[in-house]
């Protein structure tokens, strides 16, 4: 098969270089900020003592937490609108290699706040982190997207997924009590985030811009010839430069659409669509909310306190594990499979965890199952939504469009994470252990819309991706330029 003669051995290590900084740095700040909550409150309660000689009402100390803890996605959706019109500007690459800068600066200021006396140090290191991670999840896919052959470009996306999730359980280990999670060691746990910064601020000016960027945006063919060389080798780089100067002939010199543009582009209208509704989805399918609620759902599975952070570290690793089988079956199972495969399953696991936590008390045994039924929801998302959902918003896209859909697509998905981590309390409050039903009902709908309106991608150009939605866009009388081309010959040879 013409995929393994491809090297890509320096294609793996692009990868790694880009994800330690980008999707590794986002699922480490997303967890680590769990475990040094009684710590930091107590730190909080100190500070505004020594300052006005008088105790912190309870209400606004969890206004100040809930600020430290929840300003991480406001960031975020800053920091996407930040990367997309910087990838523009400076190129993918330059973007992520600043963007590293922003990650120390966090560091520094959440490193320095105890020492200061300083909480509000706090706020502004979580804002300014979130924004690094707003940065990363916006550009390192469309890097990754297109830098990848279309053979491999399925698995090369869901390592933005693998290191998310090496990210969240490495923040989950490092944030134990046994490692930087002791009362002392918090302010270096919440700088630690510097790390990989600086790793990806060595590593990646080893490699080259993104090919696509290069020759469609700069309109530099040598260094796009000479980055594919650099990735491919000499003797397999030719089949991506066609690939590259076909889609680069379609868009006929089209400039980088603007996000009001592609909101009134009836050729992209249900690309749109999908990416708005997939980004929803991963965000309101439940799965952020288990992370951010874990202690509350596995008391409720009747885990006792002190064994809660090990069976929190138990769902990293689950999901670690599935990110990376994903990788596996996403170039040979198809997305469609999976991402419609993972949110039924997960709709599934949702029914059996209301009834688990319902009966929970009636016997010994059903809290275990309703542990497992967390841990599969885990799974199950890990296996589908989890890993495919970056890879379509990055293939249904030409390279016109592809930066302001990464902008959008990620501006949904934080605004959705931000109202769920809000809104979720008050339906456990509300609900109870029914509020899953609520999950149950996004599944369903979600993997409704991707069996009706999405294609399978696997193994097509950009062009060829955008060619099967024209159908949906301008209704089924529409032909594409291949067809139109075919049509032509047909009546030269009558």
């Amino acid at each position: 098969m013409e995929l393994f003669k491809i090297p890509t051995k320096k294609l793996f290590w692009a990868v790694c270089a880009v994800g330690i900084g980008g999707a590794f740095q986002y699922g480490y700040n997303l967890s680590v900020i769990n475990a040094p909550t009684t710590h930091v409150q107590k730190f909080i309660n100190e500070t505004w003592y020594s300052r006005y000689h008088s105790q912190l009402h309870e209400d606004l100390l969890t206004l100040i937490w809930s600020v430290i803890a929840s300003v991480f996605t406001v960031g975020g959706l800053v920091g996407t609108f930040i990367g997309g019109h910087a990838a523009v500007k400076l190129g993918r690459k330059q973007t992520l290699l600043v963007n590293n800068v922003v990650a120390i600066l966090a560091a520094l200021f959440m490193g320095v706040a105890r020492p200061a006396g300083l909480f509000e140090l706090l706020i502004v290191g979580r804002f300014l982190i979130g924004m690094n991670a707003g940065v990363g999840m916006c550009v390192q896919p469309l890097y990754l997207g297109e830098i990848a052959p279309k053979k491999i470009r399925g698995i090369t996306s869901v390592s933005i997924n693998v290191f998310l999730t090496v990210g969240i359980l490495s923040g989950q280990i490092v944030g134990l009590r046994e490692v930087l999670g002791g009362e002392n060691s918090w302010p270096l746990l919440l700088s630690s985030c510097a790390i990989p910064a600086l790793i990806q601020l060595v590593a990646l000016p080893c490699f080259p811009e993104s090919p696509r960027y290069l020759l469609i945006d700069k309109k530099n063919e040598y260094q796009c010839q000479k980055a594919l060389k650099s990735f491919y080798g000499v003797h397999h780089y030719q089949m991506e430069m066609d690939d590259i100067q076909k889609e680069s002939n379609a868009l006929n010199g089209e400039k980088q659409k603007k996000i009001l543009e592609l909101f009134f582009d009836r050729s992209v209208k249900w690309q749109l669509i999908t990416i708005i509704v997939t980004n929803i989805g991963q965000q309101l399918c439940g799965i952020n909310a288990i992370y951010f609620y874990a202690e509350y759902v596995f008391k409720k599975s009747g885990i006792p306190i002190e064994k809660i952070p090990y069976v929190t570290l138990g769902t990293g690793v689950c999901e670690c594990i599935t990110a990376m089988t994903c990788g596996l079956l996403i170039d040979r199972a198809g997305r469609r499979l999976l991402i419609i495969g993972g949110y039924s399953l997960m709709a599934l696991f949702c029914i059996l965890l209301t009834v688990t936590l319902t009966f929970q008390e009636s016997y010994p045994w059903v809290p275990y199952f309703s542990m497992s039924a967390i841990l599969a929801f885990i799974l199950s998302f890990g296996l589908g939504p989890g890993g495919v959902t970056n890879t379509l918003t990055a293939e249904l896209f030409t390279q016109s469009s592809r930066t302001g859909a990464f902008i959008i697509g990620g501006s949904v998905n934080w605004i959705s994470f931000f109202v769920i981590g809000m809104v979720f309390p008050f339906i456990v409050n509300g609900l109870n252990q029914y509020c899953f039903l609520f999950f149950f009902v996004m599944c369903i709908l979600i993997a409704g819309f991707i069996y009706t309106i999405v294609p399978e991608t696997k193994n097509k150009s950009f062009l060829d991706i955008k060619d099967d939605f024209q159908k949906l866009n301008y209704g089924q009388s529409y032909k594409s330029p291949h067809q139109v081309e075919d049509s032509i010959d047909l009546d030269e040879t009558m």
